[in-house]
């Protein structure tokens, strides 16, 4: 170890830069390790640096402390440390004589406060997912018009004063029935729970509605109790989730059916508007009464045109038969005798009967196309 050694300066003891903070660091050197609190700030981490940097400061007056750590062994704690995390941070006290800046070299590093909670949630909401209860498949579509709708939420709370507002607001006849508990405070979650299975044991209840206001991570935390988590997974009816504001995200929002970012959409999603269905009905009812008339009116024309077929058919009918017949009488007449003869044949018949050979001697009767005559035979030829 070097040596701090004065420099001789007249009646006055002179230290160069070097020395001093060598000195200092040496006598920081002696000082032992300590756990230090405060919130990370200024995380610096890359892969070709051996070591990590940041910030810990005192939210209480702002001050301020360099921290650097081995970067394989920051790692390996697996962290995942954020800006405004709050933490422990394990190690000793040492000034980088070079530039006499005043550090502390970390050995270990612990979460604790909201950073404690927030890693502890992290490690639940991996475990329940791995579960499948934030699975999309398992979440089921709210009912169109409930019967009743089941509300837990705080006593006088705004939260619920701003779901049943909205309900009565956009559907007045909805039946709301309130199960007001605890919804802050370590009685909360199992408060919880007894108000949603009250609930769940009425037949005429189609979904529930948690409800509450905006506040701290502290006093969201029962909506993140895995009890209270798995009873939402377990229940029979859907479940919307309106807990805090939009930033808020407690386990129980994603285990919900449906997530409303505030209590006031929360009561948006449980009933239809009023006003709007009415609406839709009457244009409903107008464009059925448009089809009905358009349909009526195509009845009424194809009516029409059949009773002009029919009225027309037995002229058609007739008309067509007529000229059936005449093409047959034309065919009867072509085929006639009366035709042959009128070519200049004759029919010779022999007692009545026609025949095609005559002997001499014979008495015959030829039928012409103008009378007739009878004769003997005196003569035959062939």
């Amino acid at each position: 170890m070097a040596k701090v050694e004065a420099l001789p300066y007249d009646d006055k003891t002179v230290y160069s830069v070097a020395a001093f903070n060598r000195g200092v660091a040496q006598w920081l050197g002696r000082l032992p390790t300590v756990w230090v609190e405060g919130e990370v700030t200024e995380l610096r981490r890359h892969d070709r640096w051996a070591s990590v940097f940041f910030t810990l400061k005192d939210p209480a007056d702002g001050s301020c402390v360099g921290v650097t750590m081995p970067r394989g062994q920051f790692d390996g704690l697996r962290l995942d440390l954020q800006d405004g995390e709050r933490v422990h941070v394990y190690g000793r006290p040492e000034l980088f004589e070079k530039r006499g800046d005043f550090r502390l070299r970390a050995l270990s590093i612990q979460r604790f406060g909201i950073g404690a909670h927030l890693a502890a949630l992290e490690r639940l909401k991996a475990k329940l997912a791995a579960e499948g209860l934030f699975a999309q498949e398992r979440k089921r579509p709210l009912p169109f018009l409930p019967r009743c709708i089941g509300l837990v939420t705080g006593n006088d709370a705004a939260a619920k004063r701003d779901v049943l507002t909205t309900i009565q607001t956009r559907f007045p006849p909805a039946h709301v029935v309130v199960a007001e508990t605890y919804v802050q405070g370590p009685r909360a979650a199992l408060g919880i729970i007894d108000a949603l299975s009250a609930l769940c044991a009425r037949d005429d209840v189609d979904v529930i509605v948690l409800a509450r206001g905006g506040g701290s991570f502290e006093d969201l935390l029962p909506f993140s109790d895995e009890r209270l988590v798995r009873a939402i997974a377990a229940c029979p009816v859907p479940v919307v989730s309106g807990v805090g504001h939009e930033q808020d995200t407690p386990l129980c929002d994603f285990v919900a059916d449906r997530r409303a970012s505030t209590p006031t959409m929360a009561g948006k999603l449980v009933v239809p508007d009023l006003a709007e269905l009415l609406r839709r009905l009457e244009s409903a009812r107008a464009s059925l009464a448009r089809g009905v008339r358009r349909t009526v009116d195509r009845d009424v024309q194809s009516l029409g045109r059949a009773h002009e077929r029919l009225r027309r058919a037995p002229a058609l009918l007739v008309e067509r038969k007529r000229g059936r017949l005449d093409a047959a009488k034309g065919r009867l007449t072509a085929l006639s005798p009366k035709a042959t003869l009128r070519r200049g044949y004759a029919i010779v018949r022999r007692d009545g009967a026609v025949v095609s050979r005559v002997a001499v001697g014979e008495h015959v009767d030829v039928e012409l196309a103008e009378g007739g005559f009878g004769a003997r035979v005196e003569e035959t030829h062939g």
